[in-house]
């Protein structure tokens, strides 16, 4: 099974928003088809998104989500950072837990990750948003 990043706005559009362009991604981690992972930071960031207004969990539905994706994503421990590096320092996380777990795919809207495309491709990585999981996953699919 393939592992794969989400940040937390690919998180957001799958689990909050229900974002129809990211339903093949929700569906393809729900069925099992991709292993999510996350890092200590990644869960950081995560936990203090959840926690705005803007958003208006409750602490319990925060707290059920958070949970869920507990459950549903490895930890990975992140030993060192990437060689590929990305422009905004606060985004840096998501690569550096993708070639941490050898991940085949980082799902992402944010243009300092998306920038990295073509030079995390060439290193095994696709970086992609979440509307493009379908195609990505087949294309994994096709190779396995």
């Amino acid at each position: 099974m393939r592992r794969i990043v989400l940040d937390t706005n690919a998180f957001l559009d799958c689990w909050v928003f229900d974002d129809p362009a990211a339903a093949p991604l929700k569906r393809a981690i729900e069925a099992g088809e991709a292993a999510p992972v996350r890092s200590s930071a990644t869960d950081a960031e995560l936990g203090v998104v959840l926690e705005r207004r803007i958003f208006r969990l409750a602490d319990a539905a925060r707290h059920a989500l958070l949970l869920q994706w507990n459950a549903r994503a490895a930890l990975v421990e992140v030993g060192a950072a990437a060689t590929l590096r990305c422009q905004d320092p606060d985004d840096q996380k998501f690569l550096d837990l993708a070639f941490a777990a050898q991940a085949r795919a980082l799902f992402t809207k944010d243009k300092a990750l998306l920038a990295t495309a073509s030079r995390a491709r060439r290193l095994g990585l696709h970086v992609v948003p979440p509307h493009a999981a379908g195609s990505v996953l087949v294309v994994e699919d096709r190779l396995a």
